[in-house]
């Protein structure tokens, strides 16, 4: 049945408030007081390809390399493989044709259940642990709280997050790049360029539900209103940003799961961090979780199917997935 305008507006301000309430909730039991930029004594150090301790550099060290690339991984043993091939087959061939670029890549392996640390440690073995390295956490952090850490253990001059399911094509790391490029001269050496699907948005609303539209224009608002007003998408898990810039935002960031990149980007804009925002191409990628997301924006959401990067169903698997235990 059809709603009335006044009921509409009226449900999208129930939505906002709920929702509202539920981000000060999240950012309420996963923020500190402090950034938590603790480690284990297991974290400091990494496993190199000869099998072999080596301590993890710091990103307060001089750069000895042009990228670093950060992967959180959860659970990721099914996915991670066909994002890693992407981006090495990538980035060994821009190597080749350019050997003054040197890359690095960072598998942070954020307490997972599975083989994710045995499959990312096949590409070390394979590439050498100059590459490619794994770092493992003691406990799941969430992925803010594992980008971190693999932020904080970086070598390269610029810094690039990517999301261990590939949904998002490695070779457009080509666009941030030249969004990052358009924002000189940087402040300070600071600057941040963002992947984001906004040009998708279009789209994925003509193949969601009402309430699920409604939502998603709720949590935008709020957003928008509250935080971070110049970008439309902030949850993209490709960004850019140079190492003066990853230092500045991930030493103060305090949110370690869901919508750290939020804070990240609020963090950025008060430290007036110019930021770049650049479409870049998106693909639907499975989700495989263990049971259904129950509730009732996860109502009718199956344990294995298709995300929509303006999905409500994704938006509830992520606060599942990356509350903390007991949560």
């Amino acid at each position: 049945m059809a709603l009335s305008l006044s009921e509409a507006v009226a449900l999208l301000a129930a939505l906002a408030v709920f929702l509202l309430l539920l981000i000060c909730m999240i950012a309420y039991v996963t923020a500190v007081k402090m950034p938590n930029l603790h480690r284990h004594e297991e974290e400091k150090f990494f496993v190199n390809a000869e099998g072999r301790k080596e301590a993890v550099p710091s990103i307060h060290d001089p750069p000895t390399k042009e990228l670093s690339v950060v992967v959180p991984s959860y659970n990721e043993e099914d996915r991670l493989p066909l994002m890693m091939d992407e981006a090495l087959d990538y980035l060994e061939k821009r190597q080749k044709r350019d050997p003054s670029f040197t890359y690095e890549v960072i598998v942070v392996n954020d307490g997972s259940k599975d083989q994710t640390e045995k499959v990312a440690m096949k590409y070390c073995e394979k590439y050498g642990s100059d590459k490619v390295r794994v770092l493992s956490l003691v406990k799941n952090r969430g992925k803010g709280g594992a980008v971190r850490m693999g932020v904080l253990s970086s070598r390269g001059k610029k810094i690039l997050m990517a999301d261990a399911d590939g949904a998002t094509k490695f070779a457009d790391i080509e666009k941030v790049e030249e969004g990052l490029k358009n924002l000189q001269p940087w402040p300070n050496q600071m600057a941040i360029s963002c992947g984001s699907r906004a040009h998708l948005e279009k789209d994925s609303i003509a193949k969601r539900s009402y309430f699920r539209t409604l939502l998603m224009h709720g949590f935008h608002f709020l957003v928008w209103f509250l935080c971070v007003k110049e970008i439309r998408d902030t949850q993209c898990g490709f960004k850019l940003l140079t190492r003066e810039a990853a230092l500045r935002t991930f030493s103060t960031l305090h949110i370690e799961r869901w919508a750290f990149d939020v804070e990240l980007l609020y963090i950025a804009q008060r430290l007036r961090i110019p930021i770049a925002e650049v479409a870049v191409n998106w693909t639907e990628i499975e989700v495989i979780s263990d049971d259904s997301v129950s509730g009732p924006a996860g109502a009718g959401c199956s344990s294995k199917r298709q995300t929509s990067p303006f999905d409500s169903c994704e938006l509830t698997t992520s606060l599942k997935n990356d509350l903390p235990p007991g949560g």
